[in-house]
């Protein structure tokens, strides 16, 4: 499962990721890594971007980025 597939509020661990490279980098440094706990807050109008909460801190994220980041529910 995905970051994407979430049901808003359902809890959630990060477990990985399905691709590697910039975007990979650029979602480490924000703090999205395994073993993090992620819930999905709210989806813009037209699904594009998420507002998640990763270990207490809220991010706004893209739905392609979401969707390369592999969780399993808590």
């Amino acid at each position: 499962m995905t970051l994407a597939d979430l049901i808003h509020g359902a809890s959630s661990q990060i477990t990985g990721f399905i691709s590697s490279g910039e975007n990979l980098s650029r979602l480490l440094s924000m703090g999205v890594i395994p073993g993090a706990s992620a819930r999905v807050l709210r989806t813009a109008p037209l699904g594009d971007p998420m507002q998640v909460n990763i270990e207490g801190t809220l991010l706004s994220i893209r739905k392609a980025d979401a969707q390369q980041i592999q969780v399993e529910l808590v």
